[in-house]
């Protein structure tokens, strides 16, 4: 992987999508930005603004997951998510268990207020966790 690539990572719900932006070069991610939905549609014009101004190289969506490994009512939702990003942006769409996301980002910033952003990044920490291990692992 290119040594300094922008990330883009989505924390999908019915009702509101947590943005998170990070950087290869650092392995850091910040809160970023809240989506509404409507109809449990995504607002693309809003998903469409954020790429615009951050220029992704690559994008992350958190994978929902019962603790026992088997989908869960979400699954399908982001599977579906995965592909629309996969076909408007054109761009690198890569999945990460995020089983726990919400309940560690509500633990960091100690309230349920505004946690979507926080619980993306938590989901684009691990998957920088998962490609430095991967990288450990290699050598």
């Amino acid at each position: 992987m290119p040594e300094n690539q922008t990330l883009l990572c989505f924390d999908l719900g019915l009702q509101r999508i947590g943005v998170a932006v990070g950087q290869t070069i650092t392995n850091t991610a910040t809160p970023l930005d809240t989506i509404n939905t409507k109809n449990e549609k995504p607002d693309w014009q809003q998903i469409s603004d954020i790429i615009e101004q951050w220029h992704p190289n690559r994008l992350i969506v958190g994978y929902p997951l019962q603790m026992d490994d088997n989908a869960q009512a979400m699954t399908k939702h982001a599977e579906r998510f995965v592909r629309q990003l996969e076909g408007r942006y054109q761009l690198p769409v890569e999945i990460v268990d995020e089983r726990l996301s919400s309940y560690e980002a509500r633990q960091r910033i100690k309230s349920t207020y505004n946690v979507d952003p926080v619980a993306a990044q938590v989901i684009l920490e691990t998957w920088f966790s998962e490609q430095e291990q991967t990288l450990a692992d290699d050598l």
